[in-house]
């Protein structure tokens, strides 16, 4: 009770976090990809050849396609929750 009380954490807390998080980090992603577009001097599919030639293993192929997909699919499906 008091100024020093603690406070437990539930599921709805942890999940809304979790949705500004990755409704933050997706403005952020999308503001840095689209600033990177209009400055960079060559186009998308010069600098995707340079990622290819990199012969990342499948591991962090994998990685990196759950790190870009994760934060899209749950602040949309928990948007769509918090809708309905």
């Amino acid at each position: 009770s008091g100024h020093g009380s603690r406070c437990r954490w539930s599921l709805p807390m942890a999940m809304s976090i979790v949705h500004r998080g990755t409704g933050i980090g997706l403005s952020l992603g999308v503001s840095l990809f689209s600033l990177a577009t209009l400055l960079l001097p060559e186009h998308f599919p010069d600098y995707l050849a340079q990622v290819r030639a990199l012969s990342l293993g499948p591991a962090l192929i994998f990685s990196a396609k759950f790190a870009l997909a994760f934060p899209l699919s749950y602040h949309t499906w928990n948007g769509i929750r918090h809708l309905v």
